[in-house]
């Protein structure tokens, strides 16, 4: 991805779109895409009861669902956000959203998980194509004086948009089956299109760099044998030769980038730039908040919906507070820096993130509603001060110049915490459920004692049938889902913990000044 300065005539496209729809069309086209974007990795969670059921899904075969598409863009977002500074953003970007919107049509008519996940994985690889020119544009067609507060309403919908699709799959779900869900994506992809190519500037590297095949290249399958080794290793135990494997190809892949992208004179995204403190601040700082908030999102749903016994759209609605929070605190986030600096803010909204997490994780069975509001509050106080100001870090650290590979980082390390979240919560909570079943079930009928250990959905399905036998079965799943969802909390509690240590000791005190 090029780190050139955009040329004159570059310039004047950007003056020229913004002239014709104004700062606020712009931003409304940008989100509206970015919602699309964010919505479909967490819109889904709502029908994991339903899918687990209807394709009798395991819980790794839930995990690869919600992941597939993920992975797919964390991998795919650093080389297409350089084929948009190539080809034009918008171009990539409208591209982007037919791929996406054809394939989330097709998902529509999967029959099994296997189809379910391949659609997924092509549904990841068109939000690549749309994800790079929204943050880009924005900071582009900005002038330096207002871009904080662009980036800053940019990252309060990256968050609250999230919430935004689990309401509407809520809302669908109450009426309509999981599949509904893909048909409404597939709508929402040609209206984002339509208001990209009425409301965005298309801007592009008049000279573009050469493409960096060997940077793409490692960097795509790095990400995407962690995530295998994660999901793979709670399931059939870390020292299979598969899970080793992965985990040697991950560190050989991303060993690969760092040496070779010392060496390319254009790489994808120079590793030197992790030198620079505000940078790697704000990237760590984004993918652990990320890696945070879908992973609990994986498992938090299924919460609100087993053990509570919340409806789709109920459930989505209980988590409405983090929006509501989420997005004035990240407006008030600016302010809050020029005040306290930038290191105090972000460490402070990465413990308070730790904390809400912990928070939930001390829940049991019996809790109910109120105590996880309590920490949904506080981690959503901490969501809005750690995801804006790791934003603005990592925007603020380069030039008006390299906007696009700010925009690429940012993007990367929300996609890449997103996966991986997703994995390690999903993978832990899913080992700890199966070791903490009661061996009654082992005496249970084959096919109910297969449904049990699939997933927790599954086990108190296969409890309805099971007549008065089933309440103490019902009982028992709940209790292992519990320990599951504690487990998985907890584990991320301590590694965003760990992070906000490390912004204390490392992260500059006061942001960059913007050129």
């Amino acid at each position: 991805m090029s780190t050139e300065p955009p040329h004159a005539n570059e310039q004047g496209n950007i003056a020229v779109a913004s002239g014709r729809a104004g700062h606020h069309g712009v931003l409304f086209a940008m989100c509206l895409s970015l919602i699309l974007v964010v919505a479909s990795v967490s819109a889904l969670n709502l029908a994991l009861p339903d899918l687990s059921v209807d394709l009798s899904a395991s819980n790794s075969s839930l995990t690869w669902i919600a992941d597939g598409y993920t992975v797919a863009l964390a991998a795919l977002v650093l080389p297409l956000g350089a084929v948009g500074d190539r080809f034009g953003r918008r171009n990539v970007l409208i591209a982007g959203t037919v791929v996406f919107g054809a394939a989330s049509l097709a998902a529509s008519f999967a029959d099994s998980t296997t189809t379910l996940i391949v659609w997924r994985v092509v549904m990841g690889l068109g939000a690549a194509m749309i994800m790079p020119g929204t943050l880009s544009t924005i900071t582009a067609a900005f002038p330096p004086e207002q871009r904080a507060k662009g980036v800053a309403v940019w990252s309060g919908f990256a968050a609250a948009g999230a919430i935004l699709g689990m309401l509407a799959a809520g809302a669908l779900l109450e009426w309509y089956s999981w599949r509904s869900i893909f048909v409404t994506s597939a709508a929402v992809a040609l209206l984002a299109a339509l208001a990209a190519l009425a409301l965005a500037p298309d801007t592009k590297d008049e000279h573009p760099s050469p493409p960096d095949v060997s940077g793409a290249i490692s960097t795509a399958v790095g990400i995407g044998t962690l995530v295998l080794a994660i999901i793979e290793g709670n399931e059939q135990g870390w020292t299979e030769p598969v899970v080793i494997a992965a985990l040697v190809v991950t560190v050989l892949a991303f060993a690969a980038y760092a040496w070779l992208g010392r060496r390319h004179e254009h790489p994808l995204l120079d590793p030197a730039l992790f030198g620079i403190r505000g940078f790697r601040a704000g990237a760590v700082t984004v993918l652990v908040q990320f890696l945070a908030v879908f992973g609990f999102f994986y498992v938090g749903l299924q919460y609100l919906q087993l053990i509570l016994g919340y409806s789709p759209l109920k459930a989505a609605v209980a988590l409405v507070p983090v929006a509501v929070v989420v997005l004035p605190t990240s407006q008030a986030t600016p302010h809050l820096v020029r005040r306290t600096g930038m290191k105090v803010t972000m460490a402070s909204g990465l413990l308070l993130l730790a904390a809400g997490l912990f928070i939930i994780s001390r829940l049991d069975t019996g809790s109910g509603y109120l105590p996880f509001l309590g920490g949904l509050v506080v981690a959503g106080l901490g969501i809005g001060l750690s995801g804006a100001t790791g934003t603005a870090a990592i925007t603020g650290s380069l030039g008006r110049g390299q906007q696009g590979v700010a925009s690429a980082m940012n993007d990367t390390t929300r996609e890449v915490g997103s996966a991986v979240g997703i994995a390690l919560m999903g993978s832990i909570y899913g080992s700890h459920y199966r070791s903490n079943l009661p061996d009654t079930v082992d005496r249970l009928p084959a096919e109910a004692a297969e449904s049990v250990r699939d997933s927790a959905a599954a086990g108190l399905h296969a409890a309805e049938q099971l007549g008065t036998q089933g309440a103490v079965l019902a009982d028992q799943v709940r209790s292992a889902f519990m320990d599951g969802l504690s487990a998985s909390l907890i584990a991320v509690s301590v590694i965003v913990l760990a992070a906000a240590i490390g912004c204390l000791f490392r992260a500059p005190k006061q942001p960059p000044a913007s050129d």
